[in-house]
């Protein structure tokens, strides 16, 4: 089975983006503390949008990925960032490939 990737686009709302990094640090925390299976997880601002932020992740299965969409610390981070966030983040669930690091 290969490994899965999420690339999520979150859409701050105009001038909020610094507020909604900050509003990720604990899950950001969590994530490097609790989740073994997943492999990345990289929040990256866009260079040509000063209110967008991407999430890159990878995780070792599907069963990972469910397991880390449904902890605790997923439901406190969509409250921390529903008076932050533009709108749902859009997100896109990925199996990779072919390319260098796989």
């Amino acid at each position: 089975m290969s490994n899965v990737v999420v690339i999520a686009k979150i859409t701050a709302i105009e001038g909020k983006r610094d507020e909604l990094i900050a509003a990720m640090a604990p899950m950001m925390e969590h994530v490097e503390a609790n989740e073994p299976d997943t492999l990345k997880y990289i929040l990256n601002e866009d260079t040509g949008d000063a209110d967008v932020l991407w999430m890159y992740e990878e995780y070792t299965s599907q069963e990972a990925l469910a397991a880390h969409g449904q902890s605790e610390a997923m439901k406190n981070l969509g409250m921390a960032l529903r008076p932050l966030g533009a709108g749902r983040p859009e997100i896109t669930v990925l199996n990779p490939v072919t390319g260098k690091g796989l």
